[in-house]
């Protein structure tokens, strides 16, 4: 570990852990209480008193998607409760998943993909009526290597058009294939893409080369799931909790303060279901660990996906 200042990234809040009932994160239980009492009014509270905190803690990044259940209309009704932070706030969000679970614990499908141009069409507006505005960055949600988002031609033209509007577009990246995936956008002819959100963690950090590779050609770099869905978050058999105890540091502060260190990154986004779990990620200090550390915790990168494909929805 690097003694070094470094500058952080600037942490933003996600709201897919609030937005509804069911997710893939650990320790939902712990956080949220009984699922019976996940009702939708105590899920926009708790998304209220989230974003009210990160508001006050300095947070101006705030990530959504059309599948995160109801967090578009969460957010937008607190926008419309304080219209005066409107101006200073980034709001993000994703289209290409949607939200089917129907506030069911035990639903057997909690979301749907699909990148045509006819559900881009469809949920633009959705996301215009949810949120009461514009959102600043709009993102083409979880491309992989299979989805036609780089190559249907009406698609990429209407979201050309997009962009000339001013709205960033952009793409969140998921699989092992990350950083081709990554390439191909930045790469494409009159590419409409402006914005990454990718995993990048210390259990899959192989994206990291080409994120870097887009912020230097002015691209927007947001990293997800910096705490592997909540594994890193209490440390684990093999290094994480030896490696944040030596730099002083719980496990997930260790794993953001990580995340929030890389060269390239703008943002890391905090999945906070707690108002103590955002705040240990504003308060995480940068943390430069070497290669070393990093190859110990890493995973092969098809393992961590599969692995991550197979995670209950709690």
């Amino acid at each position: 570990m690097s003694d070094a200042p470094v500058s952080p990234a600037s942490l933003g809040l996600g709201l897919a852990a609030v937005g509804r009932p069911a997710y893939i994160t650990a320790g939902r239980d712990g956080d949220l209480g009984d699922p019976a009492e996940r009702t939708i009014e105590a899920m926009r509270a708790r998304s209220h008193d989230l974003l009210d905190a990160a508001w006050d803690l300095g947070i101006r990044y705030v990530d959504v998607a059309r599948s995160y259940g109801y967090a578009e209309e969460f957010l937008g009704a607190w926008l419309r409760r304080h219209p005066e932070r409107a101006a200073d706030l980034t709001i993000g969000s994703k289209w290409g998943y949607a939200y089917v679970g129907d506030w069911r614990m035990d639903a057997e499908v909690h979301e749907r993909k699909e990148h045509s141009v006819a559900m881009f069409r469809r949920q633009w507006p959705e996301t215009l009526a949810a949120l009461g505005r514009t959102p600043d960055i709009y993102l083409v949600h979880s491309v992989t290597a299979d989805s036609p988002a780089l190559s249907d031609a009406d698609l990429l033209e209407d979201l050309r058009r997009l962009a000339g509007t001013g709205v960033r577009v952009g793409l969140s990246t998921s699989g092992p294939r990350q950083a081709a995936v990554l390439d191909a956008a930045r790469t494409l002819e009159a590419t409409p893409f402006s914005v990454v959100q990718a995993t990048w963690n210390l259990r899959e950090g192989s994206v990291g080369p080409a994120l870097a590779r887009a912020h230097d050609d002015g691209w927007i770099v947001v990293v997800k799931e910096a705490l592997a869905n909540g594994e890193l978050a209490a440390g684990d058999s093999d290094g994480v909790r030896v490696a944040a105890a030596a730099a002083g540091l719980s496990p997930d502060s260790f794993a953001i303060g990580a995340a929030r260190a890389r060269a390239g990154v703008d943002i890391v986004l905090s999945g906070a279901a707690t108002r103590a779990q955002l705040r240990r990620g504003v308060d995480a200090p940068a943390v430069r660990v070497d290669d070393a550390t990093r190859r110990r915790l890493a995973v092969d990168p098809d393992l961590y996906w599969r692995r991550r494909s197979e995670r209950p929805w709690g």
